[in-house]
Order: structure tokens, then sequence, then C-alpha cells
């Protein structure tokens, strides 16, 4: 079975009202619960626990990390980034939602800004998908129609995607790169934009099912990690 922690700062619930009744046990809480429906061993943890609900027992046993972070970013401690960090390069699945492009460790893997456009003014969102063969899209169809989002905007800055699975248009006109694969490492990550706080969106079972099967999409691949550094020779190397 695949383990997977879904990690939330969990401050929005605690200061707004509005967000506390769209998720009343949390956005990780929500994430959790249709996750575990889909048969996954899941573990949520949040930003105030001790190491931030990571340790290293945690991490060493999760599979697939997800993130979901806004107003709290300098607050995660770098030595904790740094561990994520290396547990992607070692083969865990990261999984970056929403406001998380501006997180330290999407922004360490990915080695730019992560900046971008936005806009909170109800916009509708269509979610195309672009890359209808790929796994992440599995059980969806052209797009996902969400009526209220808030808008992020090109020009966004990160690397070129290794697979890019969805595109959105908004409703004032804007798009955005908004279902991005990226391989680092023994890791891969994928960057899935929709869930601002004060809106239900992970309540659509069409952003569930994109998130599961992300899950499956980047979870470690079974096999022999590669040896870095010096090497002995496989075959006899003939004297010259």
């Amino acid at each position: 079975m695949t383990n997977v922690t879904v990690w939330n700062e969990n401050r929005h619930e605690q200061k707004n009202p509005l967000v506390s009744e769209i998720y009343p046990n949390g956005i990780h809480g929500a994430i959790a619960q249709f996750l575990k429906a889909a048969d996954l061993d899941v573990m949520t943890a949040t930003l105030d626990e001790p190491k931030h609900g990571l340790t290293e027992e945690v991490l060493q046993k999760t599979d697939v990390l997800i993130w979901w972070g806004h107003l709290a970013h300098d607050e995660v401690q770098d030595e904790i980034v740094e561990k994520v960090k290396q547990r992607v390069l070692d083969g865990m699945g990261l999984i970056v939602l929403h406001s998380g492009h501006f997180s330290k460790v999407f922004k360490q893997l990915m080695g730019t800004s992560c900046d971008l456009k936005w806009r909170e003014a109800d916009d509708r969102e269509r979610i195309w998908v672009i890359d209808p063969s790929h796994p992440i899209a599995d059980g969806i169809g052209e797009y996902i129609e969400l009526e209220k989002e808030e808008m992020y905007g090109e020009h966004f800055d990160i690397p070129a995607p290794d697979e890019l699975i969805f595109t959105s248009w908004f409703e004032g006109g804007e798009v955005f790169r908004s279902g991005c694969v990226f391989k680092r490492g023994n890791g891969r990550i994928f960057y899935f934009r929709p869930g601002h706080e004060t809106y239900p969106t992970y309540h659509n079972e069409q952003v569930q099912t994109v998130i599961k099967n992300a899950v499956n999409y980047v979870k470690p691949v079974q096999r022999k990690r590669p040896v870095y550094g010096n090497a002995q020779p496989l075959e006899v190397i003939a004297k010259k």
C-alpha cells in the first residue's frame, strides 16, 4: 500500500471562519479523507507540530508527500526543507498544490522564483486537458470547470515542465500551466494549480480524481537506486 503524508500549514483554518466552514477538518483533513477512501495509507502533518510533523521517521515512511502552504512559507525550517528535498531526490513523490508554488521546497527543487500573476475576483476557471493519454488525466473529460477560483496567470516562472498535462483558462482572460510534472533525481513532482482556501475546490470530485491519479503516478519506482561516485569497472580494462 502507498503511504501518503498530507502536509498543510493549517493557518487559514485558524484565522478565517469561512475557510474553517468549508474545511472543518482543515484542508489536510479534506484531502486525507478522499485519499483514505481510495485505499491509501494516509497521515497528516501541519506546520505547528514539532518538526512540522515531518520527522525523520515520517519522511522515511512516506512514499508521496502532498504540500499545501500559503501564509507561512518562511516559517518552515530550512533543515526540514533540505530533508524533504533529499527524500524527493532519493525517490519520494511530491505533489505541490496551489499556493505551494511559493514554498521553500518547491522553489529549491525548481531553482527559479516560481512567481506568477494572481487575482481574487471569483473568476471561472476551465482546466483543459492537453495530454489526454497521461495517467494523471485518467477519468477526466476534456476539461474541469470550476465556478469560482483564484486566478493564476502567466508568466509562471518555472523551468519547462518535463510533462504538461493541464492548462487553465480564466474568465478574466489569463491562461496558466496548471498541471506540471518535473523529474528531479530519482523522484517525480506534480504541481497542480487549483485549491484556493476560500473555495470548496478540494470537494470537487474531478479535482480529487486528479490528485488520486497523481499519487499513483509520482510514487516511487520499485527498483534499485543508482550508485553515484567513484565506481569499479564492470569489465576487465585492458592495459594499454
